[in-house]
C-alpha cells in the first residue's frame, strides 16, 4: 500500500530494503475475529502473563524499583515476543543476549504522562549497565566509548519526565543501541520521538513498540547480505534500521495504526516522516516479532492513515 512513499527513499540511501519489506497487508485480510486466530494469540501471548512472572527491575537505592510498574496496562494488546523479557517502571522490554540489544521495547503513553511541566530533569540522569543481563550478554558503557555512535533510547527519555525515576530506568544500557548521532538519533528519530508524543498529548492511549532490525542488503556479486558492525569489547552489534510501531487508541475508542522503519545513517532533519511508513506486516517478517495481536480488527478505523483491507 505504501510502496511508492518508501521505495524511493529507500532506494536513495542505498539499503536495499526494497524486496525485504516489500509485502501487503496480508495479515488483516480473511481475519474475522482478529488479527490472527485465537488459538496462536493464546498460544503465545496468554493474558495471564503478569509483571510477577518476569525478570523485574532491580534499581540502584537512587534509582528506585519496579513496585509500580504498569505492565498490564503498557502490555494490555500483547507480547510481541516472550524471551527476555524485562519490567521497569513505566515500560516493558524483551533482551537480545546475543547482540546486546532489546529485541522490543513497550511504552503506554497518555495525556497524564505527558505534562506540560516536567517533573524529572534529564541532566539528572546516568547511562549504566544493566546488572540484571549476565555480565557475558551485558553491554557495558565502555562499549560505547570511542565508537562514534550515540547510545540511542528506544524507550525514549522524554516518553517520561513525569517522574525522575521513570527517567532515569530509561538509561539502563538494555535499553539503548548504538545510533548515528549527528542527522539521526540527533535528528530524524528524535523528530518521530517528537511527533509520537504529540500524538499521545491528543488521544485516550498511545501504545509504542520499538526496536532495531538487521536488514540485508545487495553487495558487488549481487548476492543479498546482512552485514553490521559491533562495537566494544562485547560485539555490541549496530543496527542497520529501527522500527517503530504506533497504536493510537483515540477518544472516540477506534484504533490507529502508524508503522515506522527508519535506516540508521545520517539524514536531512526536513525529510516527512510519511517517506517511512512501512506495512506492519513487513516490519512483523524483517523482526521476526508480532505485535499487537490483540487489538480486534473490527478496532481499527486507519493503518498508515488508510482503511486496512
Amino acid at each position: 500500500m505504501f510502496r511508492g512513499n518508501i521505495l524511493p527513499f529507500i532506494s536513495a540511501c542505498s539499503v536495499g530494503i526494497g524486496a525485504y519489506l516489500g509485502s501487503k497487508y496480508e495479515r488483516y485480510m480473511n481475519q474475522p475475529s482478529g488479527m490472527y486466530s485465537n488459538a496462536k494469540a493464546e498460544n503465545y501471548f496468554p493474558w495471564t502473563l503478569h509483571a510477577s512472572s518476569l525478570t523485574p527491575y532491580e534499581a540502584k537505592p537512587s534509582q528506585g524499583s519496579a513496585q509500580n510498574s504498569n505492565s498490564s496496562q503498557i502490555m494490555k494488546y500483547g507480547f510481541p515476543s516472550l524471551e527476555n523479557v524485562r519490567v521497569f517502571d513505566d515500560y516493558v522490554l524483551a533482551y537480545d543476549k546475543r547482540n546486546r540489544n532489546a529485541h522490543w521495547v513497550f511504552e503506554h503513553l497518555a495525556p497524564d504522562k505527558l505534562p506540560s511541566k516536567q517533573t524529572a530533569d534529564r541532566k539528572k540522569s546516568n547511562f549504566f549497565e544493566d546488572k540484571n543481563i549476565h555480565e557475558k550478554f551485558r553491554s557495558y558503557l565502555n562499549d560505547y566509548k570511542y565508537s562514534g555512535y550515540d547510545r540511542g533510547h528506544l524507550a525514549a527519555a522524554g516518553n517520561h519526565r513525569h517522574s525522575q525515576q521513570a527517567m532515569d530506568q530509561t538509561f539502563t544500557l538494555s535499553n539503548i543501541s548504538p545510533q548515528v548521532g549527528e542527522g539521526f538519533n540527533r535528528g530524524i528519530w528524535n523528530n518521530l520521538e517528537k511527533y509520537v508524543r504529540s500524538i499521545a498529548r491528543k488521544n485516550r492511549n498511545t501504545y509504542v513498540c520499538t526496536g532495531p532490525l538487521y536488514l540485508p542488503r545487495r553487495e558487488a556479486d549481487g548476492k543479498m547480505y546482512v552485514k553490521y558492525e559491533v562495537i566494544g569489547q562485547n560485539n555490541v552489534a549496530v543496527p542497520t534500521h529501527f522500527f517503530k510501531v504506533v497504536a493510537i487508541e483515540t477518544n472516540a475508542g477506534e484504533i490507529e495504526i502508524l508503522s515506522f522503519v527508519l535506516p540508521n545513517q545520517p539524514m536531512k532533519d526536513d525529510v516527512p516522516l510519511k517517506n517511512f511508513l512501512t506495512p506492519l506486516d513487513a516490519i512483523e517478517r524483517a523482526s521476526g516479532l508480532l505485535m499487537f495481536d490483540k487489538i480486534p480488527l473490527n478496532k481499527v478505523k486507519l493503518m498508515n492513515h488508510q482503511k486496512p483491507r
